[in-house]
């Protein structure tokens, strides 16, 4: 009875402890972890607010953004900083690995955050404003550059002063393009820590009082657990179409696709896929800076190639298509931001396989031009037939077992007379006699 006893204290006791162990593990404080690495657009941007709104939502203790960026668009960035302002969780900014970079859209970033952190072998700078898709340069430009300048430096001054940072250097990076290593970050005040590794960066900011919407806060990092916010299948979607390179593949796809449904109605499918990644590439063009002379000028070269199709120019307008095309191709996206650009090597096969595309619907154009025509009063044509009612000169013949009024060229022709078709005018036949 006592061994009974004693088997089920046992039994309690260690379900009891498992119990204990279960909710320590339930209850372990949080720290969210999302990477970045590429350029800033709305897609990342939108990743980055919703991690911001998680973090929040799950009430984790912080929220670690792994940067490492070359710049990108301002509205995203402006979206992104926004969000790091409201939270009531801390943001993290930490650009890593070494070798990693947080430039032009980064700098912005990077002095929002609550903590702004940097690996060994790291930079931050050069976030001077550049214009965009604009395609064409007059005296209100540099109007525009400038109060686009001006703007910045306002903001990236606003943002670093609220968050306690060097705003003088800010204002560098912006009017001057002023780069500088992590090292001379943490001494000129522009970042908080250098930490050459994700784990020894929490370390670090255990305990560290930051600012928050709501009051200040103090870090308990001690013992968290690091979860990473995986991108959506929609994130990786819209990551992917947001590439220059495949937003190219999709309009020029989409023009193939379009032209197939024009050459041949009916088709239905190349329309729909071809409509379908027109606007698949608009929606991407949106998210990025589209020179619109760069556009027009590829839109022009679909226009003379098929003008080439129907008015045969020799290949007037077929070369004039592949030079606009090439132009179009290269003007398309403009930026000086690394990555946000169409590679060589998408253009080059882009335009070679549109020139022969089109080079192989010209020659089919031209060869049915030329073929005799099989169908209606002009497929009549060099038909031979018979004289079934005298003709003189006109009568009746019979042609493809059909039976036509005629009108003899040579003057009278006798009934079973062979005759060949000369032309034909409405519904009169003119013949000649045909001897074999």
């Amino acid at each position: 009875m006592v061994i009974n006893i004693s088997r089920k204290l046992l039994s309690s006791l260690a379900l009891f402890a498992a119990i204990i162990i279960f909710m320590q593990d339930v209850s372990a404080k949080q720290v969210k972890y999302i990477e970045i690495d590429g350029v800033i657009h709305p897609a990342s941007s939108r990743f980055i607010q919703r991690a911001i709104d998680e973090a929040n939502d799950s009430e984790a203790e912080a929220l670690l953004i792994q940067l490492d960026t070359p710049g990108g668009l301002m509205e995203s960035m402006r979206d992104i900083i926004k969000s790091i302002l409201a939270s009531d969780v801390p943001v993290i900014v930490y650009v890593s690995p070494s070798g990693s970079r947080a430039g032009s859209a980064g700098v912005f970033i990077t002095l929002s955050a609550h903590v702004a952190a940097m690996a060994p072998g790291t930079n931050i700078g050069a976030a001077h404003p550049v214009s965009l898709g604009m395609g064409q340069e007059d005296d209100t430009t540099g109007v525009m550059e400038e109060k686009v300048l001006n703007d910045a430096v306002a903001f990236i001054r606003s943002i670093a002063e609220k968050q306690g940072r060097n705003a003088d250097w800010a204002e560098s990076a912006v009017r001057e393009s002023a780069s500088i290593t992590e090292t001379e970050a943490l001494e000129l005040g522009v970042i908080d820590v250098i930490a050459p590794s994700v784990d020894s960066l929490l370390v670090m900011l255990d305990g560290r009082e930051v600012a928050l919407p709501l009051g200040n806060r103090k870090l308990e990092l001690t013992g968290v657990v690091l979860e990473e916010i995986s991108r959506t299948w929609r994130d990786q979607f819209l990551e992917v179409i947001s590439d220059p390179n495949i937003a190219y593949v999709l309009m020029m796809l989409g023009m193939y696709g379009l032209f197939f449904e024009l050459y041949n109605p009916g088709t239905v499918v190349p329309g729909v896929i071809g409509g379908i990644c027109l606007i698949l590439a608009f929606f991407a063009f949106q998210t990025l800076p589209i020179n619109v002379a760069g556009l027009l000028l590829i839109v022009l070269a679909i226009i003379l190639f098929l003008l080439e199709i129907k008015v045969v120019s020799y290949g007037v307008l077929a070369i004039g298509g592949t030079i606009s095309l090439i132009l179009g191709s290269v003007m398309l996206i403009e930026s000086p931001i690394p990555g946000v650009e169409i590679s060589w090597g998408v253009i080059l096969p882009g335009v070679i396989g549109t020139v022969l595309f089109f080079l192989v619907a010209i020659s089919l154009s031209i060869k049915a031009q030329k073929r005799r025509p099989t169908t209606g009063l002009e497929g009549m044509i060099e038909e031979t037939g018979e004289v079934i009612e005298k003709l003189d000169p006109v009568g009746k013949v019979k042609v493809r077992g059909e039976i036509w009024n005629a009108k003899s060229t040579v003057g009278k022709l006798p009934k079973g007379s062979q005759i060949r078709v000369q032309k034909a005018e409405r519904n009169l036949l003119i013949v000649e006699e045909f001897k074999e």
